[in-house]
């Protein structure tokens, strides 16, 4: 900062044009790329990187774990009145008087666990009938192979939910006295998981029907060695995932297409096609095609190349076309509302943009001055008030306070500063005004992505813990259960007991379907 005060300082003012200044701003940017460049490359040289002196918190901490404790203390009894008691020990003193009265129990509840083998011997009767015929004593129906619903359910958990290894729960399990390999363990995450793929295939069916909004992210992970992505479709109901080589839009909207794999051309098909600017000539062919489907990929590209639309482009337009013409026809709202960052795949619909995005054009500038300090300070302390200002719209909606709204928004955002790199971030969020400022005329949708960006963390675990899936059903199976998991805890369901109810067909628990289409029909 202080070469950059020197190097601005000491040019004229008739030549600090504003590419001059633009082209400082950008050395300085430089500057610090180049230095966290030399400390990576003092670390991976083991050099002692640079010290980072950080203001001291001493006092702070030591009054936080002290209140902490005495707010500890205070909820215990509440936290363990409505626990299921196991087992209950009734205690006197030793060596009581004759003579003594007992007056009352008071409880004192202790929470622990019991973690050992519960291994169960079924001996088989074989019995031979009086006609010769033998016959054997069935299985209980719950058991299916050597391993039962409560390791079961144990192994998925520990690894899908609590994003454990496979080496530490092999270790794990040995350690506790279980004869087993990481191959069965496998096979026990992996292998005949078809009634959870469908449930998992069901939420985002659903989903989509009963609701006004979704929330969309999505973060990279790689699978056989490649890289590739994962995607989060969801709401304060559901939480659905699904990893892809790509991140189109056309892979959007075969993800959102679920199960089904038809092509429609509709109305808004045909809307769709027009607005994305497609040559008249394939319009007119595109528009007497009104009303056709088909059945799958196949047959669309054999069309496409029947009407003659072979430009790389022109075949992707005229598929996202088909693919949002078939989401409308099997039920999806017209009016749906999609919520992200910037990302273009997923500019469909009613595309709303993330407040927090919006700002982090601003902040993720380099300041190069004291000046820029201020005018970042006061740039961010406009916004926030105008966000507060769109918070209190959304709680409390009023027409009348649309136009002050907007113009509120054309001040700020048309905000001219001496920081050319500022300037450039407020005319970005400017030209997306519209989807910004979406909030006024449907309060109901949120002003930001924080659901989406929070879900899809999940997945940003398993890419850090491990390197990726090697084969294709240990993805799909990644997938489902990240789904069912985040979707049990936005429902209010223990995923502890979810995975029992289905591996011993316990029934008790009903389909996360059905539940998301009673918690939407709830007043809010």
């Amino acid at each position: 900062m202080a070469n950059y005060n020197k190097i601005l300082s000491a040019i004229p003012e008739s030549e600090k044009t504003e590419t001059v200044v633009l082209l400082l701003e950008i050395i300085a940017s430089l500057q610090k790329d180049v230095q966290e460049l030399k400390d990576e490359i003092a670390r991976l040289k083991n050099k002692p990187p640079r010290p980072k002196l950080r203001p001291s918190k001493i006092g702070v901490n030591d009054l936080k774990r002290s209140n902490k404790k005495r707010s500890n203390r205070r909820n215990n009894k509440r936290i363990t009145c409505d626990i299921e008691i196991q087992k209950t020990i009734k205690l006197k003193p030793e060596n009581l008087p004759k003579g003594s009265i007992l007056l009352e129990y008071r409880d004192y509840t202790v929470q622990d666990i019991i973690i050992q083998p519960n291994n169960i011997k079924y001996r088989r009767g074989i019995w031979r009938l009086p006609d010769g015929t033998i016959v054997r004593s069935p299985l209980p129906e719950h058991i299916d192979g050597h391993y039962g619903a409560e390791l079961k359910r144990f192994i998925l958990y520990q690894y899908y939910s609590l994003h454990v290894t496979r080496p530490s729960i092999l270790e794990y399990l040995l350690d506790l006295g279980f004869k087993i390999s990481v191959g069965e363990i496998d096979k026990i995450l992996t292998q005949d998981k078809k009634m959870f793929h469908e449930e998992k295939d069901e939420i985002l069916n659903i989903g989509l029907r009963i609701s006004k909004q979704i929330n969309v992210d999505d973060t990279g992970l790689r699978h056989k060695g490649k890289n590739g992505y994962c995607t989060h479709i969801g709401n304060e109901f559901f939480a659905w995932y699904k990893s892809t080589y790509t991140k189109s839009r056309v892979n959007f909207l075969e993800l959102l297409c679920g199960r089904y794999q038809d092509y429609h051309l509709n109305e808004y098909s045909y809307r769709y096609i027009k607005e994305q600017g497609f040559p008249y000539p394939k319009i007119l062919l595109l528009e007497r095609s009104i009303g056709k489907s088909f059945s799958n990929k196949e047959e669309w590209e054999q069309y496409l190349k029947f009407l003659g639309i072979k430009k790389e482009n022109h075949v992707k337009i005229a598929t996202e076309a088909a693919l949002l013409g078939s989401l409308i026809f099997h039920g999806v709202p017209e009016d749906l509302v999609i919520v992200s960052d910037e990302a273009g795949q997923f500019n469909i619909f009613i595309h709303t943009l993330c407040w927090l995005h919006a700002e982090r054009k601003i902040n993720s500038l380099l300041p190069q001055s004291d000046e820029h300090n201020k005018i970042m300070s006061d740039i961010l302390d406009k916004l926030w008030l105008f966000y507060k200002k769109l918070k209190d719209f959304k709680s409390n909606p009023n027409v009348n306070h649309k136009p002050e709204l907007e113009t509120a928004f054309d001040t700020l955002f048309n905000t001219k500063t001496s920081w050319q790199a500022m300037n450039k971030a407020l005319e970005l969020n400017l030209k997306n005004k519209q989807r910004l400022l979406r909030v006024l005329e449907r309060p109901e949708i949120p002003l930001h992505n924080n659901l989406s960006e929070n879900d899809i963390r999940e997945a940003a675990k398993k890419r850090k813990i491990s390197a990726g899936t090697r084969g294709d059903l240990g993805r799909q199976c990644r997938d489902t259960f990240l789904s069912l998991k985040k979707t049990c805890r936005k429902l209010n369901i223990s995923f502890w007991h979810y995975l029992y109810d289905r591996i011993a067909q316990e029934n008790k628990i009903p389909a996360i379907n059905q539940i998301i289409l009673e918690k939407a029909a709830q007043p809010p």
